[in-house]
């Protein structure tokens, strides 16, 4: 047990970690944070450690204006600004909180930039990098008439990342325009040579300055020595001017007038994992555990455990995920099914964590030492798999925080500690902890227990109902590992409101349980699909068919069939999907008047015989496998925001597509994924599709793969399908780009 765990001995939390949330209660017109470039910062800012730390957040940054001379950024005033910014996006909560993606993911940056008149305008985004530097990219009005700009953007590393939108008059595009019109109707035409050569002046004036680089000056130059050659016909003395060569070159280094510049917006780009991985969920006491009718049960160990990860990583999973492997309470100990009557050998739920062997930075003995854990770790890495580690804040009361902390209980009036209750469920064996009377013993107490696993190898954690603690404590806990351990994943084990699983994504969790395990129908999956994209900027979603708390009636009632189903739309519908140990098995007998299994294994020893259901062809695993192998495969179904969905006549029938361009891809080739997929597992389907040929990026005839049967064909707008719930729940589909056939 960590010894810097009470409120006295308590390591003091360094006040960065306090105050990083309210550094943002600054002023709108607040200097930007180090990595931001000094040209946006106004005159008059207040430094952010002067900011009071409170829990007051502004709103949105609004868009602010230059007012120095034309296509500079001398100094910038609060309000709408020359040209009017608004509705920047990836932009969370008004700038409250970062907006995040992974490193190598492409995301969209986008604005609504607009000016008064008819003058031609430009906006650009800044990106700037970890280190301050900056990356200057040109946005693009997608539809001139709603002022929407647009840029892709694929930061390529970790770190937190800011970016910055700056719109502008443009000058030499308003007299493009204007010679394009004019000069062919023969109107104003030395007018128009004479203005031409004022923009171009200002042109010359930058590269002499050192603004622009020396090679834009003969190309300038040759242009302003055209136009102002009155012996020349017109059209001859703007053809110059109106030249491709200078026309890149002004389209690359815009030359800009009344440049507007937005508040600076957080971005904070995580490892990959944070977004794309599958995950594997067992107990390791099942992992090798036996019945001797003679002595009872013995345990499986973390080293019986580890000999089941070559059967995970041949699965191709990349997460090996441990229920609680801690000390179990005898106090109140649960028996099988829940019950309140254990009978001798029953080992407990490891969810009611601690006894006088230890608590959260304990093994629980049966399962072997510390260094057993460090060589189940070693072999996980062998095996490329990482290890995450299910962490549940509360305790038995045998936990050792009971008698040396119990102020960091709740009393009832009985002066009995309270038990956890969701009535009419009451949880007799442990005991939540308080966060109200001493939050920084406890604070660090949970610190330096997730501290001390990370140091021996775990990289990942799945919180156990993060929902029941305050969001305050998540907020300033995750900061202070993103701090310390950037590389460490927490996925938010929340089946609770909407409200509290968004905040707890953007308060730092990297991924969350979702509704999934609910959404049965086409309409429902895609109406959920959609919403998670909408939050995409702040929560990730983990799909899970089942869990080894929930098993639901669709699942129960639908065998191998709904198991099959539901994997595949889990692992394609989302880049993170996991499943539970005894998933490939098909184990679907619900507890009577429960969504959970019979006989669960929170309570007793559930040891399988993988094998030999593999041998028998009664297991998943085959499928399993290749779903893996497609999702490593093709980088679109890594995406979750390039999910489109498509039409079929039959409701029942789910279509979506994922398309990344080869830019985005990261393997120089487009990647195109539609998948056509029952929903219910006890219905047929033959239906007429109606696809968006714009979304896949195809001709009108096109050539598909089934990349789980290998079959090929040629399909239309409106492709023909037969599916079987028994034999062809689905196609998974690459679609065969014209440059690959």
């Amino acid at each position: 047990m960590s010894q810097a765990t009470g409120s006295e001995g308590a390591a003091p939390r360094s006040t960065a970690f306090r105050t990083a949330a309210s550094a943002t209660d600054a002023p709108e017109n607040s200097t930007p944070s180090s990595s931001t470039p000094a040209a946006s910062t106004p005159a008059s800012s207040t430094p952010a450690s002067s900011a009071p730390a409170s829990d007051a957040r502004p709103a949105e940054p609004v868009a602010t204006a230059s007012t120095g001379s034309p296509g500079t950024t001398s100094s910038l005033e609060r309000g709408v600004g020359r040209i009017p910014i608004m509705d920047v996006q990836p932009v969370v909560d008004g700038g409250r909180f970062p907006a995040s993606c992974v490193e190598g993911e492409t995301i969209t940056l986008t604005a609504n930039a607009f000016r008064e008149g008819h003058d031609e305008m430009g906006v650009q985004v800044v990106l700037v990098d970890p280190d301050g530097g900056e990356q200057r990219l040109r946005m693009e009005s997608t539809n001139p008439g709603l002022d929407l700009w647009q840029v892709p953007v694929r930061p390529d590393r970790t770190g937190h990342w800011s970016f910055r939108i700056e719109a502008y008059s443009a000058p030499y595009e308003s007299w493009v325009h204007s010679a394009e019109v004019k000069i062919p109707a023969g109107i104003d035409l030395d007018l128009v040579c004479a203005e031409g050569v004022l923009v171009l002046r200002r042109v010359l004036a930058e590269v002499d300055s050192g603004l622009r680089p020396a090679s834009d000056g003969p190309v300038v130059r040759a242009a302003l020595e055209s136009l102002r050659s009155p012996g020349l016909p017109a059209s001859s003395r703007v053809a110059p001017a109106l030249a491709a060569d200078l026309r890149g070159m002004l389209a690359l280094r815009p030359l800009r007038e009344g440049v507007t510049v937005s508040a600076p917006y957080r971005l904070v780009v995580h490892r990959r994992r944070a977004l794309f991985g599958s995950w594997y969920e067992f107990f390791p006491r099942s992992e090798g555990a036996r019945f001797d009718p003679e002595t009872g049960w013995r345990s499986g160990t973390l080293r019986t455990a580890a000999t089941s990860l070559d059967r995970i990583a041949a699965m191709g999973f990349d997460v090996a995920y441990l229920a609680p492997i801690h000390p179990i309470g005898s106090t109140f100990r649960k028996g099988r099914n829940n019950t309140l009557d254990p009978r001798p050998g029953d080992p407990g739920s490891p969810y009611a964590i601690g006894s006088a062997d230890g608590g959260h930075d304990a093994i629980h003995p049966d399962l072997g030492t510390l260094e057993d854990f460090d060589a189940f770790v070693a072999r996980a890495r062998e095996l490329d798999l990482e290890v995450a580690l299910d962490i549940a804040l509360q305790c038995s009361p045998d936990h050792p925080w009971v008698t040396e902390h119990p102020e960091w209980f709740t009393v009832r009036a009985d002066g009995t500690i309270a038990y956890a209750e969701n009535p009419p469920k009451k949880y007799q064996d442990i005991y939540p902890l308080s966060f109200d009377t001493d939050y920084d013993g406890l604070y660090a107490a949970v610190r330096d227990m997730l501290e001390h696993w990370v140091d021996h190898g775990v990289t990942l954690f799945r919180v156990d109902n993060p929902h029941t603690k305050p969001v305050r404590f998540w907020e300033e806990l995750l900061a202070e590992f993103d701090e310390k351990h950037p590389e460490v994943i927490f996925l938010a084990e929340a089946f609770t409101r909407p409200t509290m699983m968004h905040t707890l994504g953007k308060v730092g969790y990297h991924q969350s349980y979702t509704y999934f395990t609910w959404r049965e129908t086409a309409a429902e999956l895609q109406e959920y699909l959609e919403e998670l994209v909408e939050s995409a900027p702040y929560m990730r979603p983990s799909f899970w068919p089942t869990t080894h708390d929930i098993l639901t009636p669709f699942m129960s009632s639908g065998g191998r069939q709904a198991f099959a189903l539901r994997a595949i739309l889990a692992a394609t519908l989302v880049p993170t999907w996991g499943i539970y140990t005894g998933y490939e098995l098909v184990e679907d007998v619900p507890r009577p008047g429960a969504q959970e299994q019979i006989d669960n294994e929170k309570y007793e020893f559930t040891p399988r015989d993988f094998a030999g259901a593999l041998a028998a062809g009664r297991s998943l695993e085959p499928l399993l496998t290749d779903l893996n192998r497609i999702r490593r495969e093709h980088p679109a179904l890594q995406s979750l925001t390039s999910i489109r969905f498509h039409e079929a006549e039959d409701e029942q029938v789910l279509v979506f597509s994922k398309h990344l361009g080869a830019a985005a891809s990261g393997t120089g080739s487009p990647d195109t994924i539609l998948v056509v997929s029952l929903t219910a597992h006890d219905k047929d389907a033959s239906t007429t599709l109606h696809l968006d040929l714009d979304a896949l990026d195809v001709p009108d005839r096109f050539e598909v793969e089934d990349l789980l049967t290998g079959e090929r064909f040629t399909w239309g707008r409106d492709p023909y399908v037969i599916l079987s719930a028994t034999d062809r729940p689905a196609h998974v589909l690459r679609i065969i780009h014209p440059e690959e056939s």
